[in-house]
């Protein structure tokens, strides 16, 4: 029975994270999905057009990590808005809600946030990507990884950021590093190659590989893809461990 209500309140506190972050604004401002749309689509129409339709399924792949990445990282901006603005953290401190489960909620409300981006990207790569099921699963699980890292990274700056204002910069910082300017839209190899060991800095490039090698649109050893992998989730693993071990949850 004790662990009934335990799941049924780890619901409850998930759903209400959804609610606060997520259903409210799509509801009553429906205009800010235009700007989960915006970024990964804007690069996605260029880069088809430059390439003549070329790297479109390359492109599409990259927006799906392009907008899982500004998911996460989005999580920076609401919690410090909700932290700093609202004092939300210091009620929940206070409450039984540990820092796991106030994550999780607000994660739960990033991808719900982000749902119909993902949803029309993902249309959008079951007409233009020819790659078997198991593609497809292995595309999920890697933006699956990437999400834990990036909403992990959100968690841990937002308990840092004294001001809404200056996790706008930090979360405009984060996305362009981790998204825009690593090869998730191209192949690395269109990167002169002195600069290509600056783009394997970003988790992102990595993930990419694994992407573009999945559908088939550029082929890498199985030594390569198996050291992505390792690479992201290890990475991903560090970043939760000190989100949620290592972030400023409660006041000195």
């Amino acid at each position: 029975m004790l662990m009934i209500m335990e799941k049924r309140n780890r619901g409850s506190q998930i759903l209400a994270s959804i609610l606060v972050n997520a259903i409210y604004a799509m509801v009553n401002y429906p205009i800010v999905l235009i700007s989960t749309l915006l970024a990964p689509f804007s690069l996605l129409i260029v880069i088809t057009f430059v390439s003549h339709g070329a790297l479109l399924p390359i492109a599409i792949g990259g927006a799906l990590i392009m907008t899982i990445i500004g998911a996460g990282t989005s999580l920076q901006q609401d919690l410090s808005h909700l932290k700093n603005d609202f004092k939300l953290q210091d009620m929940i401190v206070s409450s039984p809600t540990t820092a796991r489960m106030y994550l999780a909620g607000m994660a739960a409300s990033e991808i719900i946030y982000s749902l119909p981006a993902l949803l029309v990207l993902a249309a959008l790569a079951g007409l233009y990507i020819s790659a078997p099921a198991i593609a497809f699963l292995e595309i999920v699980a890697v933006l699956a990884v990437m999400f834990v890292f990036s909403v992990s990274l959100g968690f841990l700056l937002s308990t840092f950021t004294s001001d809404v204002v200056q996790s706008w910069a930090f979360a405009g910082i984060v996305s362009t590093v981790l998204s825009a300017l690593p090869p998730v839209y191209y192949p690395i190899s269109y990167i002169p190659q002195p600069l290509q060991y600056l783009a394997y800095l970003s988790p992102a490039t990595y993930a990419a590989e694994i992407l573009q090698n999945a559908i088939g649109a550029v082929t890498f050893s199985s030594y390569s893809i198996a050291v992505d992998w390792l690479v992201i989730v290890a990475i991903a693993a560090v970043m939760a461990f000190l989100a949620i071990r290592k972030s400023k949850w409660r006041e000195d």
